[in-house]
């Protein structure tokens, strides 16, 4: 029997229930997570393959830091497109983005009105441009199959050492671009996630970009809904709670998937596997908020 540390699982005693953890939060400071296995292609790919890479999304995006610390090693040109940023952030970066500025990301601000527009733009511009590369908002898009697909390789592996028949996997959502294709993967698993962003329906219309939802993935969710990355005290309180127990997990994402994962222990048949999905970088930037609102 393999140990657990061979694949980075260790056993999890939270609110006296069992779990196991995948600290794929170790696989890199910045690269790690559900973003090292989405961006593993392009990890692996030479630098000389590309001379600059164009992606979109939020300014405290988890995603949009490890893709400026990707174009950072590979000595690409990172641009960046996002709606207007906060006067206050602007005069002062902070978290996330003062670190992918600092690892030279060039930022594109474009006005709410003509985001969609731009962003539209963009993809039809630089697909097919052979030195250039459009990442979709969190790495949403097929290339991320090929490092998800050794995710699961792990997870298996995993699961026959431990010899569990019936195993369930837990994975957070954005575009649900991990529990998509892990679900593919491992079909005799159930996946278990829930909408950070946006709500189930939302979820689902982001997964059937990718192709048809598989089976085994079932989106649970919660008796109140959060709006994304906003402040909230009982969120703040189960990430505690996580570190009181021993592991710490983001707050945006890590936070919402534990807080509804609970509600559902009960009726979850079978062992339970939480992936973690990293992130942790974006931590400082929500504590910060959290104390400005005299809430830590």
């Amino acid at each position: 029997m393999e140990n657990y540390d061979d694949f980075r699982i260790k056993p999890f005693i939270f609110h006296n229930k069992s779990f196991y953890v995948k600290h794929d939060e170790l696989l890199d400071p910045f690269l790690s997570g559900n973003k090292y296995w989405k961006l593993h292609a392009l990890i692996q790919m030479p630098k000389e393959r590309y001379k600059q890479l164009f992606s979109y999304g939020g300014t405290q995006s988890n995603a949009m830091l490890s893709l400026a610390v990707l174009c950072h090693q590979k000595g690409w040109t990172f641009h960046y497109t996002c709606k207007p940023v906060p006067s206050h952030l602007k005069q002062q970066p902070s978290g996330n983005l003062s670190k992918a500025l600092d690892l030279g990301m060039l930022l594109h601000e474009v006005s709410h009105d003509d985001y969609e527009h731009c962003v539209q733009r963009l993809r039809e511009d630089y697909i097919g441009d052979a030195e250039s590369l459009f990442v979709p908002q969190g790495g949403a898009d097929p290339m991320a199959q090929l490092g998800v697909q050794k995710l699961a390789d792990e997870i298996k592996q995993w699961q026959h050492t431990q010899y569990i028949e019936r195993l369930n996997i837990v994975t957070p959502s954005g575009t649900g671009t991990t529990a998509y294709y892990l679900a593919q993967a491992l079909p005799k698993c159930k996946i278990l996630t829930t909408a950070v962003v946006g709500d189930k329906a939302y979820l689902q219309a982001q997964m059937e970009i990718l192709g048809e939802i598989p089976s085994n993935i079932s989106i649970l969710e919660g008796t109140k809904k959060y709006q994304f990355a906003q402040l909230y005290p009982e969120l703040l309180k189960v990430y505690d709670r996580l570190l009181d127990a021993g592991v710490t997990f983001d707050l945006i994402y890590g936070a919402v998937m534990w807080h509804v994962l609970l509600q559902h222990y009960d009726a979850v048949e079978g062992m339970i596997l939480y992936v973690h999905s990293g992130g942790l970088m974006g931590n400082a930037s929500m504590l910060d908020r959290y104390r400005h609102k005299g809430m830590l």
